[in-house]
């Protein structure tokens, strides 16, 4: 399970459900504020990473010049971008939340380089290009309102973010656990996230939340423990298998699922270029996973 198929697979895997969690979360944000939103959101996930780590018995042993690293991925990753992505999608669309940080992936590729000196190939520019011409393709042109292009601007900041955190991950020694990793960043970010949280919060959204119906509950703990304690740990888990440049082009699968799903549950509208992206994203994956077969990562333990 360390081949680089198997990396594609968590990492398309970890994409298709950010993907998702988009429209979850602009449910849930009519009733609960951005930032305790993600704090309520790590609360869960750290519990469950917890219990998963016990049971599977994990390593938690962090070398002293690393602890730096795993703070970053915390602050920078998990606190800054995951913030951004609520906010940027409270104020904009699911569909616009997950196309534009479906950027990532160029960030990724410029960051690798500087920071891994990973090879900018032939094969990563054409698969970034052709994705890229999908998620143009799906925004669209459209004239949007003020308060939608500001929340542009926030995801936009969310995808560079994540970009960073995640060639971050790569720069850590392979034997560390993915879970151990995951659970010491996060629990970063849920200290770093309770005084903003709370700052937030108010007696009419505790009333709100109160009287919210039942489904909420059901909706934050799947924002916790499916699009958080699972997907973080297979976004770790793919990237320890592939190129960092190469496996950020699996986020191209968040905005199809986004988009449609959007349209399923909020009403979002798509037309033809949906589909004509969605295609092109399709095939600069393909064409990714076609030079991905190429590369021979270093032996992970998870």
């Amino acid at each position: 399970m360390n081949s680089p198929g198997w990396g594609a697979l968590w990492l398309s895997m970890a994409a298709a459900i950010w993907g998702s969690m988009y429209v979850v979360s602009k449910i849930v944000l009519t009733v609960i504020p951005p930032l305790m939103l993600v704090w309520l959101r790590y609360g869960v996930a750290l519990g469950a990473l917890l219990i998963g780590a016990l049971c599977m018995e994990v390593s938690w042993r962090i070398a002293r010049r690393d602890w730096f690293r795993i703070a970053q991925i915390g602050i920078v990753g998990y606190g800054i971008s995951i913030s951004a992505q609520f906010i940027g999608t409270k104020l904009a669309t699911a569909q616009l939340g997950s196309l534009i940080t479906a950027g990532t992936p160029a960030f990724m590729v410029i960051f690798a380089y500087l920071l891994l000196r990973e090879r900018i190939t032939g094969s990563k520019v054409g698969a970034i290009l052709l994705a890229t011409l999908g998620v143009v393709l799906m925004v669209g042109m459209g004239v949007y309102t003020p308060h939608v292009r500001l929340g542009e601007m926030i995801l936009a900041i969310a995808a560079l973010s994540w970009a960073w955190m995640s060639v971050l991950v790569k720069t850590l020694p392979t034997s560390y656990s993915a879970l151990a990793v995951t659970s010491y960043a996060m629990a970063v970010a849920f200290v770093l996230m309770t005084p903003l949280a709370f700052s937030q919060m108010s007696w009419r959204h505790l009333i709100d939340i109160l009287n919210a119906q039942p489904r909420f509950i059901g909706y934050v703990g799947y924002l916790g423990l499916v699009s958080t304690a699972l997907a973080f740990f297979l976004w770790n888990l793919g990237l320890k298998r592939v190129e960092a440049g190469t496996g950020g082009l699996y986020l191209f699968f968040q905005p199809v699922v986004g988009g449609i799903l959007g349209w399923f549950w909020l009403g979002e509208r798509f037309e033809w270029p949906f589909w004509c992206g969605a295609f092109l994203i399709g095939a600069g994956v393909y064409l990714a996973l076609r030079g991905q077969n190429r590369v021979r990562p270093r032996r992970a333990n998870n």
